[in-house]
């Protein structure tokens, strides 16, 4: 397969809105007892085309979620965007996931699971 070209974008001058998908609680067990941590997912966009995603973790929720904001803006690619629908299909796998595109008319919307739709 040959290698793809990812279209970084920079967050300067753009409105973003940010959106949660995942909250995590984790623990860490020691000597002196359980630590509780939080991770957060959270993607971002202008909703015309530029998307990132990120992960936050700390130990409160607010902070992991602003991390993972931060940590989304840093990672933001511009998606082709044709007719209000993505312009071919494509499909995505890592480990037990699996992601498909497929082109649809304008007003479909998006028809998956709940972090899909995100």
């Amino acid at each position: 397969m040959a290698a793809q070209t990812v279209n970084r974008v920079k967050s300067a001058d753009i409105e973003l809105k940010d959106r949660l998908v995942a909250v995590n609680r984790v623990t860490k067990v020691t000597k002196g007892g359980r630590t509780f941590s939080f991770s957060a997912i959270v993607v971002v966009g202008d909703e015309n085309g530029i998307v990132g995603h990120g992960l936050g973790k700390a130990k409160e929720v607010t902070e992991a979620i602003a991390k993972g904001i931060d940590d989304a803006k840093k990672n933001l690619i511009r998606v082709p965007i044709l007719h209000g629908t993505v312009p071919h299909f494509q499909k995505g796998k890592y480990s037990g996931a699996r992601v498909l595109l497929r082109p649809a008319s304008e007003g479909t919307g998006v028809i998956a699971g709940g972090a899909m739709r995100a």
